[in-house]
C-alpha cells in the first residue's frame, strides 16, 4: 500500500478474499496445503483467462492476468525442475506397480500430495501419461 503499487495490492487482496471465502464456506481453519490449493486454483483460472483474452485479442486484459500470475506465484514453494519431476514420476510409477494407462489414477493419487504446490499438475499428468504409454 505504501509503495502505491495498486496492481500488486489488488492481486494480493484477491488472494486474501479467496482464502477468507474458503474458510467461511467450509467453516475450517485453512492449513498450508489448503492455502496452496487455493493459490493453484487461482493460477489455473488466470491461465484460462489469458487464453480466452488472447483469443479475443484483448492483450491489455491478458497482461493484467499475467501480472497477477507473477504475484500469486511468489507465494508458492519453489517449483521442481524437469529432472526432479521425471524422477518423482518414475518413482511413483514403480511404487504403484503401474503397467499401463489404466493405472494412471493410482500414480496421480501418489503424486498429488507429494507435488502439491511444487509442480503444475497438468504437466505432471502428461508426464505420467507419456511414461505409462511407453
Amino acid at each position: 500500500m505504501r509503495a502505491k503499487d495498486s496492481a500488486r495490492l489488488s492481486a494480493i487482496r484477491l488472494l486474501l478474499a479467496a482464502l477468507k471465502q474458503r474458510e467461511i464456506d467450509e467453516r475450517i481453519e485453512l492449513t498450508d496445503a489448503d492455502v496452496l490449493s487455493v493459490i493453484e486454483k487461482m493460477l489455473k483460472q488466470r491461465r484460462e483467462s489469458i487464453a480466452q483474452f488472447e483469443k479475443a485479442s484483448r492483450n491489455d486484459l491478458a497482461e493484467v492476468e499475467k501480472f497477477e500470475i507473477g504475484v500469486l506465484s511468489a507465494y508458492l514453494p519453489q517449483q521442481m525442475g524437469d529432472a526432479d519431476l521425471a524422477q518423482a514420476v518414475a518413482a511413483a510409477v514403480a511404487e504403484a506397480g503401474a503397467s499401463g494407462i489404466k493405472d494412471m489414477g493410482k500414480v496421480m493419487a501418489i503424486l498429488k500430495p507429494r507435488l502439491a504446490g511444487r509442480a503444475d499438475m497438468g504437466a505432471v499428468s502428461s508426464l505420467v501419461k507419456a511414461k505409462l504409454s511407453a
